[in-house]
């Protein structure tokens, strides 16, 4: 029997977690770490049962059939208890629903370090975790939760982090060093069992000099994010010392490279029922740190992407737990690229990632590979939110165009549920004066009507900059005409873009008017106003208006939309025209995307493309 470590608690909050204590520990006064001491000066009650800090028993027995764990903290200074205690499942998600496993007395030596440990019978909890009682002021210099198991229960794991990265230098380089510090200071197995992929899309990046034997930094065409993570697939195909997995993460995320390691002891130990699993991190958000808001969605028939759970704010006990209750192992799931740690057998098997730039990439690769996913409390990175970034080249053009290819390849989506809301969504955008918008949408579907041979050499590159004209220009308000921000009257709108807008504004949001069929003499002279955080929240009657003034999601910057009866009229004539492309063309189109799919998800076809001929 050995001990193998499920995880480490972690005791220096990270600095863009500061403010954050209770995702590491909950207890009346904020956290101390003294750098000197390398430790956390504990001098309350500290309880450790949180999002990062305690051990989710419940997941180690579904995934792993573990159901003991051993607890073992480094302490010095003044004398304290150690509670160990737990969350039974089904339990209320709450303090008061704890009960108490075991207590230690802890007296360390003067000038020394105590190292204590305990077994714990994890039998139907769902978590476990400690609080330490100081008698005046202790020093927690380490602690950690490890399983004793069989040696040959342990698999071997090797994993590459594949990152793609376009100029984002102020992430990925600290990402990077992070990684390279925290690897090379591991005493476990992952110390040689780890390779760093950073491609580098915007050919920006001092590859040799960030270069050694834990990182490769590799300079690649701009072929977008699914490009990217081909090629960092590719990396770890080609590697001489064979991975068992590779994890795709976003260059632009805060990562913890603890997760990475609970990733790896989760794989090294996982039961033969989840041996093939995926394993996908959360995204909680870079302007909320304590807000998660999806580690795993699914696709429903119509087109729509759905998330499993809630946004859980996990400084809360009951969230914490009722995040790790929830089930994601459910049909036609997917794991989005943010944190997504894919078995090496599963890509030699289903393939590389389609060739569609950015969007989708991560959805249809989960509708291909069909797995199971395994989750954990403490898995994650924290990411910019997808709320402040309205961008329609990508959420109109590039959703459209690459949800019709994959739903041409996988063959689950129903196509005529789905165009009937890209029809809907054309006249929703025309209402809203967001004729940029209209007119992508109706591009993305004529682009995929092109076929798979479009797709597969199209320079995306290019064609993002050209879409992206027609995007919203949002500016200061203080660029803004002042008569124009007079007159739209924005010390009306609701600070809280989320607000609920009741009955009336739902009808005003869904039924389908059109301003547009109103003369001039009905329509307001006074702008009217909205807030976007990507879909559209109504904050203001903008019915009847010429003029529809935009805030995003700050509050701070705006865009300016005015009626253009012409622009709209062209647009109408073009969806009609579409509309019966569409009937006579989309079957023959469906059919040869999904003749081309076993060659766009290719080796052959990924190396030609990337020039690694």
């Amino acid at each position: 029997m050995i001990e193998h470590k499920l995880s480490n608690v972690l005791l220096k909050p990270a600095d863009h977690l500061k403010g954050h204590d209770e995702l590491y520990a909950f207890c009346s006064s904020p956290l101390v770490y003294d750098e000197t001491a390398e430790a956390l000066v504990v001098g309350e009650p500290t309880d450790f049962m949180t999002f990062l800090n305690a051990c989710s028993t419940g997941k180690w027995a579904k995934y792993c059939g573990i159901h003991e764990v051993t607890l073992s903290l480094e302490l010095s200074g003044d004398a304290c208890e150690v509670v160990i205690k737990g969350l039974p499942a089904g339990a209320a998600a709450d303090a008061e629903s704890t009960v108490e496993l075991d207590r230690l007395a802890v007296e360390p030596e003067q000038g020394a370090h105590a190292r204590v440990s305990a077994t714990i019978d994890a039998a139907g909890m769902d978590l476990v975790a400690f609080e330490l009682l100081p008698a005046g002021q202790t020093l927690l210099h380490a602690g950690s939760y490890a399983a004793r198991v069989g040696e040959d229960r342990v698999r071997p794991v090797r994993i590459a982090l594949s990152t793609t990265t376009f100029k984002k230098e102020h992430y990925i380089v600290p990402n990077i060093e992070l990684m390279r510090a925290s690897v090379a200071e591991d005493s476990g197995p992952i110390h040689d069992n780890f390779h760093m992929f950073v491609v580098d899309n915007g050919q920006t990046l001092d590859a040799e000099a960030l270069s050694d034997e834990l990182v490769t930094v590799i300079p690649n065409a701009n072929v977008g994010g699914a490009g990217g993570f081909a090629r960092g697939m590719l990396a770890a195909l080609d590697s001489k010392e064979p991975f068992t997995h590779v994890i795709l993460m976003d260059d632009d995320v805060h990562v913890f490279p603890e997760s990475i390691k609970r990733t790896y002891n989760l794989l090294a130990l996982a039961s033969d029922e989840y041996a093939d699993a995926f394993v996908n991190g959360a995204m909680l958000s870079v302007e909320q740190p304590t807000r998660l808001f999806e580690d795993v969605s699914h696709v429903l028939r119509s087109g729509k992407y759905a998330k499993l759970k809630p946004d859980h704010y996990v400084d809360r006990l009951d969230q914490v737990v009722a995040n790790e209750r929830e089930n994601v192992e459910v049909e036609h799931a997917y794991g989005a690229w943010w944190f997504s740690c894919i078995p090496m057998a599963s890509i030699r098997e289903k393939g590389l990632p389609l060739p569609v730039f950015v969007r989708c990439d991560d959805v249809e690769y989960g509708l291909r590979s069909n797995p199971t996913y395994m989750t954990m409390n403490g898995i994650c990175v924290w990411h910019e939110s997808f709320e402040g970034r309205p961008r329609a080249s990508v959420d109109c053009y590039q959703y459209v165009r690459n949800f019709l290819v994959m739903a041409a390849c996988d063959g689950f989506v129903n196509t005529e549920l789905f165009m009937s809301r890209v029809w809907r969504n054309v006249m929703l955008r025309r209402r809203d004066l967001e004729y940029g918008a209209a007119e992508l949408l109706l591009q993305g579907v004529e682009d995929y009507l092109r076929g798979p041979e479009w797709l597969m050499e199209v320079d995306g590159s290019a064609l993002m900059r050209k879409n992206a004209q027609l995007n919203d220009r949002f500016v200061p308000l203080a660029d803004i005409d002042p008569e124009l921000l007079d007159a739209a009257n924005l010390d009306a709108i609701h600070p809280e873009p989320h607000h609920a807008i009741g009955l009336a504004g739902k009808l005003r949001k869904t039924l389908p008017y059109d301003k547009h069929l109103l003369p001039d003499a009905l329509l307001k002279k006074a702008p009217g106003h909205m807030q976007t955080t990507g879909p559209c929240v109504y904050d203001n009657d903008t019915i009847a208006r010429k003029t529809v003034l935009v805030l995003d999601v700050t509050g701070e910057k705006a865009a300016v939309r005015r009626m253009d009866r012409e622009r709209n009229r062209r647009i109408i004539e073009r969806e009609r025209a579409l509309k019966r492309r569409w009937q006579l063309e989309h079957e023959k189109v469906a059919a040869a995307y999904a003749d081309a799919f076993p060659t766009m998800r290719s080796e052959a076809y990924w190396r030609r493309r990337l020039g690694m001929e």
